[in-house]
């Protein structure tokens, strides 16, 4: 079932500078004006072409490849180039030698022909049917396999090819959802919505991407500038810098939109005392590669229809928080959430480490090979922090990668380590039930043995930590409004951490907890604002408003488009000075939503946001439409038998109610409000 309102959604990019004054505007057009009348009264005259920037283009990676081979061939061959290729016999890793598949029933069989892939497997009927494979979706541990459907969508199967060496459990065929059955009538449906390559995966596995999808006839006719991820996908269109280059002139940025050089603007110098590496102060500004990786290593969605490169990650994208379904309580990854939101935790994050600084970032290796522990070593002296002294294992038993960057499995056989570099604390694992790594490699014990062998190394005296506090809140246990009002107060700690402490505050409010709220609101941290906003919808709409109001011209947009939803139905309460400022911002989590017009719950939210906003027959057409893409998703209905209770139609809520019970006759939400109805 889809709720009936999302949290994390997209606004197109559009600068602070248009707050223009309404006087402003009209002394421009009427200068415009004065101008038109001149020149049609003037004699007929050449008119010079104006002349402005030349907009820039994307010009490919054979472009680059002549001046910076280097770079080129570092990227050939690495996840980035080969994440999406055709299906060519170059490019299939799998067995279509007529091998077959059964999971729960389905047997599917892989076949090739005349150098063309095929699948035979369930279509959106339950039956079996043939499908052309038309491209191959990444290379390593796993290979996934598209086929192209009416109305210009790519599906991906649900069944993908094991490129692990045999003697590692690979070369095989395996099934993505291999412990569920998911059968043609269910959402997740390897045809259906939540498995399209359009929404859910091309964005971040091709260069310049263009969705272009069509509300009215529900397709897309998405294009990209080059298959793979090349290099202009990290460095922005390069026409210009071609140009400068032909030109000669490679002064500033060189011509490119953005500069990801964060290395050459910080010098790292071994502390002898700590052991510990330390950044000079060269590196003045906030690192720009964890904004710029982070587009595609987060767990996020778009806030712009058109990404701007050079932007900070929250001005282009809603970044996920803590949440219970995607970290554990201390902040580890538990769903796939794509590193970004772990690494702002770390310390190495604190201490201004950023992605290069650790890979090679255009074959996206370990900048000293294959081995982990020793691109530690480049920052933390080996004699200290290699030894048994430290580690208390054998020497060659453990990395360090081991304890401080633990794995876990994704998408059947994929090992992805935790970005957040913590200390092991299987202590949290008693209290909060996150996993530690200690009994990641010690199964056959309990948390309680790994606890008493730190205390005995290391002493039981431990940093209180905001995985503590987040616990509390999502338990709701006893007290938990004051740790997480300590660990919201707590500046040491990440915003990350602390914007989730916030959302998990539970009313009543005491007047402390209020006043954090306040503060929060003031946090030079964005996520931090973002969190606190979110808290809102549990405050009276005069203080809402009241509150939110200032946000509403945050320079971050993220944050503009979370301080319009918190205003949007407590705006009979803003304060005349930022009406103007609401429209822009409301505007922008308006366009959020059209950024993601394939999703029924983007036209759910936008119903309820022409509802508030008193425009009935945009938030009926908008229902309707969230209806139309999924008809059997229930929000939307349940939004619009509202809307039509309002509007004093009832005959109408009833129908709506009663088609969606036809498709699913236990749908409770529709029974109940279909009760209500008739009362």
């Amino acid at each position: 079932m889809f709720v009936s309102n999302v949290a994390f959604v997209g606004v197109q990019q559009r600068s602070r500078n248009n707050y223009k004054t309404m006087r402003e505007c009209s002394r421009y057009v009427f200068f415009l004006a004065i101008c038109m009348v001149m020149a049609s009264c003037s004699p007929e005259k050449e008119v010079a072409t104006p002349t402005g920037p030349v907009p820039l283009s994307y010009v490919g990676v054979e472009s680059c490849s002549g001046c910076h081979e280097e770079q080129y061939r570092a990227w050939r061959g690495s996840h980035h180039d080969l994440a999406m290729q055709h299906a060519t016999p170059a490019t299939v890793l799998g067995d279509f030698s007529g091998v077959e598949f059964e999971n729960y029933g389905v047997t599917s069989t892989f076949l090739e022909r005349n150098g063309t892939y095929f699948v035979r497997t369930d279509n959106a009927g339950g039956e079996l049917q043939e499908f052309p494979v038309k491209f191959v979706f990444g290379v390593t541990p796993l290979q996934q396999y598209l086929i192209e459907f009416p109305g210009g969508r790519l599906q991906s199967l649900p069944i993908a090819w094991d490129t692990r060496g045999a003697d590692e459990g690979g070369q095989r065929w395996f099934h993505l959802y291999a412990e569920e059955f998911i059968g043609h009538t269910d959402l997740l449906h390897w045809t259906g919505r939540e498995q399209n390559w359009n929404y859910q995966c091309a964005e971040c596995h091709s260069t310049n991407l263009q969705k272009n999808y069509s509300v009215d006839s529900d397709s897309f006719d998405t294009t990209w500038s080059e298959i793979n991820v090349a290099c202009e996908a990290c460095h922005g269109p390069g026409s210009r810098h071609v140009q400068q280059a032909n030109d000669g002139d490679l002064s500033g940025l060189t011509g490119l939109v953005t500069d990801l050089d964060d290395a050459g603007r910080a010098v790292w110098q071994m502390n002898i005392d700590t052991g510990i590496a330390e950044r000079s102060e060269l590196r003045m500004h906030p690192p720009v590669q964890p904004e710029a990786c982070g587009r595609c290593h987060s767990r996020r969605s778009v806030a712009s229809q058109e990404y701007e490169f050079g932007k900070t990650l929250l001005d282009t994208h809603t970044v996920a928080l803590l949440d219970e379904n995607l970290y554990f309580p201390d902040g580890q990854i538990r769903d796939e959430v794509y590193v970004y939101g772990s690494f702002i935790q770390s310390r190495m994050y604190q201490a201004g480490v950023t992605c290069g600084d650790c890979h090679d970032p255009h074959s996206a290796e370990l900048r000293t090979g294959s081995e982990p522990s020793d691109i530690c070593a480049t920052c933390h002296l080996p004699a200290r922090f290699a030894s048994t002294e430290h580690h208390r294992h054998q020497p060659d038993d453990v990395a360090c990668v081991d304890c401080h960057m633990p794995t876990r499995v994704y998408m059947g056989n994929d090992e992805r380590r935790d970005h957040s570099f913590r200390v092991p604390r299987p202590d949290l694992t008693v209290t909060t039930g996150s996993p530690n790594a200690c009994n990641q490699c010690h199964s056959e014990k309990d948390a309680q043995w790994a606890q008493l062998l730190v205390n005995d190394w290391y002493g039981d005296t431990r940093e209180e930590h905001y995985g503590q506090a987040i616990h509390a809140g999502q338990a709701a246990l006893p007290g938990a409004n004051q740790l997480l009002l300590t660990a919201i107060e707590n500046n040491s700690y990440p915003g990350i951490a602390r914007a989730t402490a916030l959302t998990l505050l539970r009313a009543p409010f005491s007047s402390g907890v209020g006043e954090a709220i306040r503060e929060s609101l003031l946090s030079p941290d964005p996520f931090v604002r973002i969190g606190a906003l979110r808290t809102l919808s549990a405050v009276e709409l005069d203080l809402r408003a009241q509150w939110a109001g200032p946000l509403l011209v945050d320079p971050v947009r993220s944050v503009r488009i979370e301080a319009a939803r918190a205003v949007s139905p407590a705006r009979a309460f803003l304060h005349v000075q930022y009406e103007g400022a609401f429209r822009l911002a409301q505007d922008e989590l308006i366009d959020s939503l059209l950024a993601v017009a394939e999703r029924p719950e983007a036209h759910s939210n936008l119903g309820n946001i022409y509802a508030e906003a008193g425009r009935p027959a945009q938030a009926e057409a908008a229902l309707r439409t969230a209806i139309r893409l999924e008809p059997r998703a229930v929000g939307p209905r349940v939004n619009l038998a509202d809307l039509y209770r309002l509007m004093e139609r009832e005959q109408d809520a009833e129908q709506v109610m009663r088609e969606g019970l036809a498709i699913d006759a236990d749908a409770a939400a529709l029974h109940h409000s279909l009760g209500l109805l008739l009362v």
